[in-house]
């Protein structure tokens, strides 16, 4: 059973009915990041207004992985402190996580960006075209890797690089900053000498 309030509800329906109008083909290439910036800036508003909760994701991970264990390893699930803290369940985490992959999904079409191809032009160039299993590698380890720094930080990108510095939460400004110098730098190390 969703544990949703009624008003929560409004948000998530009024949220995915601005995704679909926005995902009229109308751009002829790829969405303004000013724009998008903005438009993060009022969802994060109407979210904790609608939802009373902020923008997030890595608490999705950790109630899929229990709602999982309940399902293959209940009295594990049950033992562990976190799902004593926070029982696993159906919840406003969930339509998130939805509704940004369907939302994901209708801005890469409306933008012109949706491609269909699993390996991106400068993966390709750096690492060949036959590198699929490569890919397929580095994209899970570093999920792994940032699920565990989210937990860790007590947030994720979106936690605290939109919900914490909007509050300017100090520790998010702090996790915003350790992001980008971690992303430049994995960035220069996988892709340095392509221009």
């Amino acid at each position: 059973m969703m544990s949703i309030s009624p008003r929560g509800w409004v948000g998530v329906g009024l949220a995915t009915c601005l995704a679909g109008w926005i995902a009229i083909p109308s751009l002829p290439t790829a969405w303004s990041p000013y724009q998008v910036g903005a438009g993060v800036g009022v969802l994060s508003w109407v979210t904790f207004y609608c939802a009373d909760k902020p923008l997030g994701a890595s608490s999705f991970y950790a109630n899929l992985a229990g709602l999982l264990g309940q399902k293959f390893a209940p009295a594990h699930t049950a033992d562990l402190k976190y799902f004593k803290d926070e029982p696993p369940k159906l919840n406003y985490g969930v339509v998130f996580m939805v509704c940004a992959v369907v939302g994901a999904f209708l801005a890469a079409l409306n933008g012109g960006q949706f491609s269909g191809t699993f390996l991106p032009p400068l993966w390709i160039a750096r690492f060949g075209e036959d590198s699929v299993l490569l890919r397929s590698l580095v994209a899970f380890a570093g999920g792994a890797v940032m699920a565990v720094g989210a937990r860790l930080a007590d947030g994720c990108t979106s936690g605290h690089g939109i919900s914490g510095a909007l509050q300017l939460a100090v520790s998010s400004w702090l996790t915003l900053a350790a992001l980008f110098a971690g992303g430049t730098a994995t960035a220069f190390l996988l892709y340095g000498g392509l221009r």
